[in-house]
């Protein structure tokens, strides 16, 4: 099973178009992206100093444009990787590639959130450090002695701590025992209360962004679960502006689908480090440049399934992460409003609640109690309700 991966912010760094450009096919899509965000993406990309590289307005669409056009260099037709997931803003990139938003929408919202972030920043002087090893209890207990988000958890020891800039320089001066701490190249405490005012503008602009069902499986960042229904995908990419990043837990529900074969999009190396650590024995490409586009592609080619439109949403509830079904007390027959809980996935780590996202008749269990479910397997068959006339 493979799954392709989207870098964050953080990731980007000065010339980082500049090679991709002699690749005509991503070159286009370059171009269009800078189109659709009324942005200079290209000139920012590769002769933008570290400054504007770094400005979270551009990065942000950067980043997202460069993951979708070079994507599209390495897939052909339905066939492709099972599995998509993002870290932070790569979440948008993960969105357009499950088939949720459109490339377009997506570069729309990024653009939005970007500016948003940008903004929120300005308001008092904050940013984020990686803390790398340490006791991971310490290291929590640490944070919360300072004031500091975990504003990532990461897994393979590495958790980025967010928050006023004079708290991380404490942090950075008294470091946990055994841990080091990093500062990080972005402009503000991302994925922390000091992003309401962007997350809240976002959720204005994406009220009406028009999005669909995914057709692959999407992990999302808030928790790991495999999300099917593209309203609450939408909704959670909003709320990520201002909530933790829990990567650790997406890497657990890739092992838990039984993914073999990572690919990351450029400006890669980031996330491939962190499989390679929790998940060894997963083969892993990193596409740096367009040299490493034939290992893509060879491990495509491996591994690609087509698009089948995993799990409809419009009709069964599934399970969002590994572990045992415990169902509800929801009779055959019975209606259920939208939203409604239809039982639980419990595992040692957590419970998570299973939904049926758009309501329905609850016609069939297609799990039983105590049965073992894997991340995206129906666990309920719903028929819709008619539509009044």
């Amino acid at each position: 099973m493979l799954a392709l991966l989207c870098p964050g912010q953080g990731s980007q760094s000065p010339g980082m178009l500049t090679p991709w450009l002699e690749i005509e096919p991503v070159a286009e899509q370059l171009r269009w992206a800078a189109a659709i965000t009324g942005l200079d993406l290209v000139g920012v990309g590769t002769t933008g100093d570290d400054e504007a590289v770094r400005d979270t307005a551009n990065a942000q669409p950067l980043l997202v444009a460069l993951a979708l056009a070079v994507a599209g260099a390495i897939t052909t037709g339905d066939a492709g990787p099972s599995v998509v997931a993002g870290h932070s803003v790569g979440e948008f990139a993960a969105a357009a590639l499950s088939g949720a938003l459109t490339a377009e929408v997506a570069l729309v919202l990024v653009r939005e959130r970007g500016a948003l972030m940008a903004a929120a920043s300005r308001r008092a002087p904050t940013g984020m450090s990686a803390v790398l090893g340490g006791d991971a209890d310490d290291v929590q207990r640490t944070l919360g002695r300072l004031d500091l988000i975990a504003a990532n958890v990461n897994g393979a020891g590495q958790v980025v701590a967010a928050g006023r800039l004079d708290a991380l320089g404490r942090l950075a001066a008294l470091p946990p025992e055994g841990a080091r701490v990093r500062s990080l190249s972005v402009a503000g405490a991302f994925h922390t209360p000091f992003m309401e005012t962007a997350r809240a503008g976002l959720a204005d602009r994406a009220s009406a962004a028009p999005y669909a069902d995914p057709t692959r499986l999407v992990i999302s960042n808030a928790d790991g679960a495999v999300v099917n229904d593209g309203r609450e995908l939408l909704r959670r990419l909003v709320a990520q502006v201002a909530s933790p990043v829990r990567w650790d837990l997406c890497m657990q529900t890739m092992h838990d689908l039984g993914v073999t074969a990572v690919i990351e999009l450029p400006p890669a190396g980031t996330l491939t480090g962190l499989i390679r650590r929790t998940m060894p024995s997963v083969e892993t490409v990193a596409i740096k440049s367009p040299a490493d586009l034939a290992a893509a592609r060879a491990l495509v080619e491996q591994h690609a399934e087509p698009a089948n439109g995993v799990a409809p949403a419009w009709r069964l509830a599934v399970a969002p992460v590994a572990g045992t079904f415990r169902p509800s007390t929801i009779d055959l027959g019975q209606t259920v409003a939208a939203g409604t809980t239809v039982g639980a996935v419990v595992s040692q780590a957590r419970e998570s609640s299973v939904e049926a996202v758009h309501g329905g008749v609850l016609v069939e269990w297609l799990a039983e109690d105590g049965d073992p479910v894997a991340p995206g397997q129906p666990i309920a068959l719903l028929h819709p309700e008619p539509t009044p006339a």
